[in-house]
C-alpha cells in the first residue's frame, strides 16, 4: 500500500515538473473595469496615423483603422 502511495507522488512529481513547475489555471473573467479600459484603449490608425478607442476601431489582416480607412481598405 505505501508503495502505491510512493509511485503515485513519484509521477505526480514527474507531470508537475513535465507542465514546467506550474498547474493549469482557468483564466478570470475580466472585471467591467477592465473591459471599460480595453475599450478606452487609444490605437493608431495604420493607414492615417490618427488614434482611435479600441471600441471605434476595425482590425483588418492585424492591423487596426478607423472607419474612413477601413472602407478604402475593403475596396
Amino acid at each position: 500500500m505505501i508503495l502505491k502511495l510512493i509511485i503515485f507522488a513519484i509521477a505526480g512529481i514527474f507531470i508537475y515538473k513535465l507542465l514546467g513547475g506550474k498547474l493549469p489555471t482557468v483564466p478570470k473573467p475580466k472585471s467591467k473595469e477592465q473591459k471599460k479600459l480595453d475599450e478606452d484603449t487609444l490605437v493608431e490608425c495604420s493607414k492615417c496615423d490618427t488614434y482611435v478607442t479600441m471600441k471605434e476601431c476595425i482590425i483588418i489582416h492585424g492591423k487596426y483603422y478607423c472607419d474612413e480607412c477601413a472602407k478604402e481598405e475593403m475596396r
